[in-house]
């Protein structure tokens, strides 16, 4: 009884037995595109050689036979041959006539014939190819010769192809030629490269000649130099460096001896050096492709560059010093980049087409490095292709750049790419601001360019595994910030932060704040506006102290009525402490008041005038000796400073009773209550 396996096994097998039946029974397929012909080396052609397309069966090993015969003999030949061609020995055949040939191929299954061809001996003569025996630069001209005199045979036609260095595909054949050829108008200084073959008589036509190359003669240079410059962000002369590329090889037309650069400064000064293809200076770098003036251009308009060969130069090639010339609206570069390619496409108003004579798209890697290259365009081209080997996780930055009419240089926009992105790193810092109530600002620094591994979308905050917020950025930002609002006082949060790129978040960063309560924050807002205006308070009462100007306040409150003793000379002793107030109200430790033992007595006189004017200088000198010793008197009259008012201003010492010269009308009118008062009169003195 059949099990499941068995049932199932059964059409495998089937399919396998049918497929080994029908593949190992039967003879094999006939062969195909029989052809013969008779190959000569130097000295003969005496062998006729037939090649065949075999078709073996591929369950049975196939053998082949050649066969022919004479047209019209009935005798057959029969070689053995392997199973793509044979060979027909000259004894088994005439010079002159013809041959019925075919191939039979056979198996343990039966044998079966290709088709038959007839052939003439002579007709399948087959030269070999010819040789170059000569060649000129100017004009380009290649000779060559055959073999066919040798042979017995006339000279029949040749036919040439030729290509450039610089192309893989043949660019023209010409045909029926007999022993030489010429190109007209070559490129100058340009390899070529030519391949002959040629026929004797009516036979057949022989391969192709090995490769002949010959160089076209040199020419002046043609077009200008491809400069440019590689500029830092800010545009400026201070750290641009000057590039160019080596010419190619159709405007060389030469060998390039040299360059030719002129520097025009801002100032109308110009500056010429000449840079040696063989020797250069050693301010210069040459990577085989591109030319670098290793010395930043400071107080440059612009530069011309030109290459020269031993038959001429190339026009100079004017750049200008680039600017920024951002429009209102900014066109958008959209890249499209891989670790092999990069192709830059961009879009702009029609109206730039006037003025734009074309399109200058560069990239530069972001880092430090050597990858920098730059491309032109015509002005209707809106697409710039660059192929070069691109890194991983690293940046690069494509700028667009137009070159008006005027060759002025502008900067249009700029775009950041990666070949490969990859997940970026950690921000620098992480950080809480400042507090407001219920809410709390963030703030951290953006990953830095090196470390972004990728285009940055978007920054992604979390609060406590509760909420996510995604924040965007943009190119220009140094620095970021977010607010976080509806918080609770007292309470703790934990907040976190990552970049995200196309390739993932990146690793976060952790940081914890505390919302305080409103009752502190008025506590400490009322304490901080005490202790201010304490501290005020203090600062202005020292200010005063020292300028003497809250004493004469002070001392008019607590003594209303107090003699001025400035007139005394017992009491200018005491000026420092009467010019300083503070010692007497406020220093209990004062000196003891001197005594007052003697007081002068002055008589009452009658007020005349022509005796005071003859007492003026007596008074002036007396004034004047005063006020040199307090200055507080003026022009006689004691008037209290600190007071703001007249007292008692007229007591003098016995010792200058013979200096004074005061008017007994005058002091009269100076006499105070406080005087009449307390102070004896000169009667009661002299009573005594």
């Amino acid at each position: 009884m059949a099990t499941p396996t068995t049932w199932r096994l059964l059409p495998v097998l089937l399919v396998t037995f049918s497929y080994r039946c029908c593949s190992a029974s039967g003879p094999p397929a006939p062969p195909s595109n029989l052809e013969c012909y008779r190959p000569c080396d130097q000295k003969d052609c005496s062998v006729i050689k037939c090649i065949w397309d075999p078709k073996p069966h591929p369950g049975a090993p196939t053998i082949y036979n050649l066969h022919w015969k004479p047209e019209n003999a009935e005798d057959e030949h029969v070689t053995n041959g392997n199973s793509s061609d044979g060979l027909i020995h000259r004894e088994n055949f005439v010079s002159h006539g013809n041959l019925r040939v075919w191939v039979q191929a056979r198996n343990e299954f039966g044998s079966v014939n290709s088709q038959e061809i007839v052939i003439h001996t002579q007709d399948i003569i087959k030269p070999p190819p010819p040789t170059f025996v000569s060649s000129h630069q100017d004009p380009l001209e290649i000779h060559w010769s055959s073999i066919c005199g040798e042979l017995q045979l006339s000279v029949g036609l040749c036919d040439v192809r030729y290509r450039t260095k610089d192309h893989q595909n043949w660019i023209q054949y010409v045909y029926n030629l007999s022993s030489s050829f010429a190109v007209m108008e070559p490129q100058p200084n340009i390899i070529y490269e030519f391949q002959v073959r040629c026929q004797c008589d009516s036979s057949l036509i022989s391969d192709w000649s090995p490769s002949y190359t010959i160089k076209s003669a040199e020419s002046a240079p043609v077009g200008e130099v491809d400069a440019w410059w590689d500029c830092g962000q800010l545009l400026s002369s201070f750290d641009c460096f000057l590039n160019w590329k080596n010419l190619s090889v159709s405007q060389a037309r030469g060998y390039i001896l040299g360059y030719e650069v002129k520097f025009c400064y801002n100032n109308g000064t110009v500056q010429q050096m000449n840079v040696s293809t063989d020797d250069p200076s050693c301010l210069f770098l040459y990577d085989k492709m591109k030319w670098r003036l290793n010395l930043p251009l400071k107080d440059m308009s612009s530069v011309n560059v030109s290459a020269y060969n031993a038959l001429g130069a190339t026009k100079a090639s004017p750049l200008s010093m680039p600017t920024s010339g951002k429009q209102a609206n900014e066109p958008t570069i959209y890249l499209d980049m891989n670790e092999q390619n990069l192709t830059v496409s961009w879009n702009l108003p029609s109206k730039f087409f006037d003025s734009v004579k074309q399109y200058v798209v560069q990239y530069k890697e972001c880092q430090p490095g050597n990858s920098f290259d730059w491309i032109k365009v015509d002005k209707n081209q809106m697409t710039a292709f660059f192929r070069g080997a691109f890194k991983r996780y690293t940046s690069y930055q494509v700028s667009l750049f137009t070159v008006s009419n005027f060759n002025e240089v502008s900067q249009l926009a700029t775009a950041i790419g990666y070949s490969v992105q990859g997940v970026p790193s950690r921000v620098p810092s992480f950080e809480t601001l400042n507090f407001s109530g219920t809410g709390v600002t963030l703030f951290w620094e953006p990953v830095p360019s090196s470390n972004q591994k990728g285009v940055i979308l978007y920054y992604q905050i979390g609060l406590n595994t509760q909420k996510v917020y995604n924040v965007s950025v943009t190119p220009d930002q140094e620095n970021m910030t977010f607010k976080l609002w509806d918080l609770s006082p007292g309470q703790e949060y934990k907040v976190w932060i990552r970049a995200v790129t196309v390739a993932g978040p990146g690793a976060e960063v952790t940081t914890t704040f505390k919302i305080n309560h409103d009752e502190d924050y008025v506590y400490l807002i009322v304490t901080v506006v005490v202790l201010v205006f304490l501290c005020l308070f203090c600062c202005m009462l020292c200010f005063f102290l020292r300028t003497n100007k809250i004493c004469p306040v002070a001392s008019q409150c607590l003594y209303e009525k107090v003699p001025d003793p400035s007139n005394s000379h017992i009491f200018r002793q005491m000026k420092h402490q009467i010019n300083e107030p503070l010692t007497w109200i406020c220093d209990p430790h004062n000196e003891p008041y001197p005594s007052i033992s003697v007081l002068e007595v002055v008589e009452k006189k009658e007020f005349d005038p022509d005796r005071m004017r003859k007492e003026t200088s007596c008074y002036q000198m007396d004034c004047q000796d005063d006020e040199r010793e307090d200055p507080i008197t003026e022009n006689g009259d004691s008037t209290d400073g600190r007071y703001g008012r007249k007292e008692y201003s007229k007591m003098v010492d016995l010792d200058e009773e013979k200096n004074d010269c005061w008017s007994s009308s005058e002091e009269e009118q100076s006499i105070s209550g406080y005087e009449k008062h307390f102070m004896p009169s000169a009667l009661e003195i002299m009573v005594e």
